[in-house]
């Protein structure tokens, strides 16, 4: 494998699960001595993400230019939207791309939901630099623009796509991609059930589809885990912890719903409950006015993104991952190497993490299934300690698919 060469190429390097495992699998490749001779590339599309400064030494950035700034708070997005905007009108393509705008943008309307991020994912691909490189392999490691990128403007011998969310609910149709996932060699899902929903869309690439499931970095969770900080606001009673960006999928009203429901429920005399949010996004203000409507603005508390969330989960008492659709939550596995007791919603991919009842919870996605599990476990100190021990001896054991990657070469 000397001098192979390795484009990888993401849509944004913000501080979310797919980022930080591209960033485990990079730190995975240069340090690990099977893997020395590699030439390894990257290529940021929007040029923007606080996980630059997170980039290890022996990856060649091919950005000229980037931004550690954030791509979840408001300055950060404003950043992403001119980004997003300078490639629309970028030498007065606009109206080269307005054709393909305007059939999606229908499309969406027709289903129900717009995301105007998924239309501009394929300009901002077309707009982005180019490299005379010619590589051995291009990996896309993001659905949208990565893949795009990859699919139409690089030069490689092989080129393989990831997929880390189910598809269809992530809102990707055949049309939006322009059925470019036909142009790899290899696709890559993160989970069992993320594969066959994709198939469910492209039948025809069952040949080129396999698991690669994401490398989360054990020793440098607990090493971060244990340098210290947490939570110094003063409260002593029992503290919910939920990572995740501020977005629908998230499902963060339900959560608020069941926290309500928890603090009606607590008697007097029993220790008071705290749910901390670590994360942003572009729901923060109507998540913000839902907490203040329900009452519990110092019970549900949107701490923010920070830089270095372990120490929190380490704070927690239950780790909580409700949400609508995962791929294979990296917020969960790094929770449960932390020997967290996890509270996960019952979607396929959390059922291929938890093992129901022995290492972690599974619950319904509604208020009252949610609070009422919390309520029934939260002073179970006993299951609490073997749930998470288990957890945290499945995490660490779990398998590296390094070489499925590698394999490609």
């Amino acid at each position: 494998m000397e001098n192979k060469k390795i484009l990888f190429v993401i849509n944004t390097l913000g501080r979310a699960g797919a980022e930080n495992a591209l960033i485990s699998l990079l730190n995975r490749l240069v340090s690990d001595d099977r893997y020395g001779q590699l030439k390894i590339y990257l290529y940021v599309l929007t040029g923007q993400g606080e996980l630059f400064s997170d980039i290890p030494e022996g990856v060649t950035v091919l950005n000229r230019n980037y931004s550690t700034a954030s791509v979840l708070d408001k300055s950060g997005r404003k950043a992403l939207r001119k980004t997003c905007i300078g490639a629309l009108v970028k030498r007065f393509d606009a109206v080269r791309h307005f054709p393909y705008i305007v059939t999606n943008l229908v499309s969406m309307a027709r289903s129900g939901e717009v995301m105007p991020d998924k239309l501009m994912w394929k300009t901002l691909a077309d707009e982005c630099e180019r490299f005379d490189e010619h590589f051995d392999l291009a990996v896309a490691f993001l659905e949208g623009g990565s893949t795009y990128y990859v699919a139409d403007h690089v030069k490689a011998d092989k080129k393989c796509a990831f997929v880390h969310v189910d598809y269809t609910q992530a809102g990707y149709s055949r049309k939006l991609d322009k059925n470019c996932y036909e142009k790899f060699d290899k696709i890559f899902s993160v989970s069992d059930q993320v594969k066959e929903t994709f198939l469910k869309v492209y039948p025809e690439l069952q040949d080129k589809a396999e698991v690669f499931r994401n490398i989360v970095d054990s020793d440098k969770i607990i090493k971060l885990a244990g340098e210290g900080g947490g939570f110094d606001d003063g409260f002593t009673g029992k503290r919910i912890v939920t990572v995740c960006r501020l977005t629908r999928q998230k499902s963060l009203e339900v959560s608020a719903d069941a926290m309500r429901i928890i603090k009606s429920c607590r008697k007097q005399g029993e220790e008071p409950v705290r749910w901390y949010i670590i994360g942003e996004g572009d729901r923060r203000n109507e998540l913000e006015s839902y907490i203040d409507k329900l009452g519990i603005s110092e019970d549900f508390v949107l701490c923010g993104a920070y830089d270095n969330p372990y120490p929190y989960i380490n704070d927690a008492d239950i780790y909580v991952h409700a949400t609508k659709f995962e791929g294979r939550s990296i917020a969960i596995r790094e929770a449960m190497l932390l020997g967290k007791a996890v509270i996960a919603s019952d979607t396929q991919d959390n059922r291929d993490l938890i093992d129901d009842g022995s290492d972690g919870l599974l619950c319904k996605l509604d208020a009252e299934s949610l609070a009422g599990m919390i309520l029934e476990f939260l002073d179970n100190y006993e299951l609490l300690r073997k749930l998470g021990d288990m957890a945290s001896k499945k995490e660490i054991n779990s398998t590296d698919d390094t070489e499925k990657l590698i394999s490609l070469l």
